[in-house]
């Protein structure tokens, strides 16, 4: 019964990741759930290692229908990887508390941005080409592999508003690219919790094939309805992300 209960709630991670990020909002709570008493470092590694296989099968789907950019993104993701590596390393050796508190703030800031701005991310536009494109797209990597690595909510969703916001992407093509990125900075965080014995093996291979089944389907959806679709699945995660990290840094 556990199994099945966290196997459904990774169908629904990986649909919700493919399209826009924050299946770790769906993921994470469901194990600390079904197993309270277990170290969160252990259900942190465990949901890394089913959410990895959706992201990957999520790129690998966009990558097929959207026309990316390889020569900035795959750069990028490098830097991600990097960025996760190193913001594990930081999470060891300093507190992550203050950004408990001012992650509901920024991304209050991110819907208010995108609501206001209803235009935006609608029109694939990129704003830049050539080496600057590239530099812009790995800081971008770089950056929120760090915060992936050392705290993580909202990584995805942080990667398609920057991506649409700096570079001019639409929802539909910074969702893509965003599965590249994020596949490679949850690597990071894989092989640290993997490292440490914090993964559990024997739940690793049912969720990740669940996530899987809802990452087909997500990223068909997104295919299928494109950057509207996508834009308004955007607005529904950060506002469920809002009310999670805002209750987890000032009720709790």
């Amino acid at each position: 019964m556990e199994l099945l209960l966290v196997s459904l709630a990774s169908v629904l991670a990986g649909f919700v990741d493919a399209i826009v990020g924050g299946g770790g909002l769906i993921l994470v709570p469901a194990l600390f759930a079904v197993f309270p008493t277990t170290h969160p470092a252990t259900l942190f590694g465990t949901n890394k290692s089913a959410s990895i296989w959706g992201t990957a099968f999520a790129a690998r789907q966009f990558s097929r229908r959207v026309d990316m950019h390889w020569p900035a993104l795959l750069p990028a993701a490098v830097a991600g990887l990097v960025g996760g590596f190193l913001g594990a390393w930081a999470v060891t050796v300093l507190p992550s508390e203050f950004l408990r508190k001012l992650l509901p703030v920024v991304l209050v800031g991110v819907l208010l941005y995108t609501l206001v701005r209803k235009d935006m991310g609608r029109e694939h536009a990129p704003r830049l080409a050539g080496h600057t494109q590239t530099a812009v797209a790995c800081a971008i990597g770089l950056l929120l592999g760090f915060y992936d690595g050392f705290f993580g909510p909202g990584t995805g969703s942080f990667f398609v508003f920057l991506f649409v916001r700096v570079l001019g992407y639409d929802f539909l093509n910074a969702s893509a690219a965003a599965k590249l990125l994020n596949t490679a900075t949850n690597f990071s965080a894989l092989v640290l919790f993997a490292l440490k014995g914090h993964v559990w093996w024997q739940y690793a291979v049912a969720l990740a094939v669940a996530n899987v089944v809802g990452s087909l389907l997500g990223t068909h959806l997104a295919l299928k309805h494109g950057a509207s679709f996508v834009r308004g699945v955007f607005i529904l995660v950060v506002s469920a992300l809002i009310c999670k990290t805002g209750y987890d840094a000032f009720l709790r």
